[in-house]
């Protein structure tokens, strides 16, 4: 799958995650209307267990796309805090959890240059996770044409643009247990 369009035709599952203002309210209304139940984070990260509310979206019947957060945490928590509430087992956990409900990750980049520092170092923070979240579920890149987002999630965002490749494929992952 290289395309959103693939992607919201072959996939059961979605996780729409990109930086703070992207404008993801476009491209929400576009997955709802391709038939995808649009559920969002219910605020804060489970102070125990911050996947938790996000594994118990997933066990939702039907089509689902998750206005994500877990990546969000990943790459803020860090520039934010100096540290992540979110460990990367648990990240890649989730990726394999959403690649065995049939799904993707759509990760929402910016096109052209980040307005401040940690706009860029944020957008190099994403490439990164989605590097590597890659290696555990299928990850579609979303470039979107402008960066704010003033119409809140139900509302007419920036326009899509999508590319014709993902730049990420999804790589077969086998973890191997090892009883003794």
């Amino acid at each position: 799958m290289r395309t959103l369009h693939e992607a919201l035709a072959q996939c059961r599952t979605l996780v729409v995650e990109g930086p703070d203002g992207i404008g993801r309210g476009a491209l929400l209304a576009e997955v709802a209307r391709a038939g995808f139940a649009i559920r969002h984070s219910r605020g804060h990260l489970h102070h125990v267990d911050p996947t938790r509310p996000y594994r118990e979206l997933l066990s939702a019947p039907g089509r689902l796309a998750v206005d994500g957060g877990i990546i969000h945490e990943l790459v803020y928590g860090p520039l934010r805090r100096g540290h992540s509430r979110v460990t990367w087992i648990q990240a890649l956990d989730f990726a394999e959890a959403v690649a065995a409900r049939n799904g993707a990750l759509l990760q929402l980049a910016r096109s052209g240059r980040a307005a401040d520092a940690e706009s860029a170092e944020a957008a190099e923070a994403y490439a990164r996770a989605f590097r590597t979240l890659a290696q555990h579920a299928p990850v579609v890149t979303v470039a979107m044409v402008g960066t704010a987002d003033t119409s809140g999630p139900e509302g007419p965002g920036p326009p899509i643009r999508t590319p014709d490749t993902s730049t990420h494929q999804r790589a077969r992952y086998v973890r191997k247990l090892t009883v003794r």
